[in-house]
């Protein structure tokens, strides 16, 4: 189970603008703001944003590293386990198991279920009320061997809430890295890759195998 919500692209005009630096081709700007605030771009901007794409990495599509992305992610512990893969140019700030496990009781989608058998989500509820059952004795003891009960006995499919930022070179790796991915999560945010502004153009370069 994965959700991507409150998705935000930023500094599209300013990373059209810097790739036309190396030529003064500023003149050929043609893009614009839309009536709900969206940046389109023009027939001029969007040519020279897909040949730069098409160059390849390096210095020549440097500017898609300027289209930053900001989204809420929550997805169980075992996925952000290969996220976490992805240090360079990615930032995320998460809600605190640590801090905050034990602050209000466990229920069962907490944790991703979807892809359980029956035996197996029975054997989940089970021990999400024996998790239940240490956090109510760790909220009336603040006993420190129960709080490790928690954390230790914790699953993988626990889910967690990140706000993350990226940028469009970022998920130009990502997105062929693990669209083939046999993790369902991993589909799931390649699917929310491709509905991103440009994404067909600028990360997918779809036009480029056509």
């Amino acid at each position: 189970m994965i959700t991507l919500e409150r998705t935000s692209v930023m500094n599209l005009e300013n990373a059209i603008r810097g790739a036309r630096n190396p030529m003064n081709s500023w003149g050929r700007m043609d893009s614009r703001y839309d009536e709900d605030g969206s940046y389109v771009l023009g027939p001029n901007d969007l040519d020279l944003a897909k040949r730069l794409r098409r160059a390849g990495t390096g210095d020549h599509r440097k500017y898609l590293r300027q289209v930053f992305v900001s989204v809420d992610i929550t997805a169980p512990l075992y996925w952000w386990k290969e996220f976490d893969t992805y240090k360079v140019g990615t930032v995320a700030n998460s809600t605190s198991t640590m801090h905050k496990i034990h602050s209000r009781p466990f229920e069962l989608d907490d944790f991703s279920h979807d892809h359980l058998t029956p035996d197996s989500l029975e054997f989940l509820k089970t021990v999400m009320e024996r998790l239940e059952q240490i956090r109510l004795k760790f909220v009336e003891t603040k006993d420190k061997a129960c709080w490790y009960d928690l954390i230790q006995l914790l699953p993988s499919s626990y889910n967690q809430m990140r706000t993350c930022t990226m940028n469009y070179e970022n998920l130009i790796n990502m997105y062929f890295a693990r669209k083939n991915h046999k993790l369902a999560e991993w589909h799931s945010f390649c699917e929310w890759v491709s509905s991103l502004p440009y994404a067909k153009e600028l990360i997918l370069a779809e036009d480029e195998r056509a």
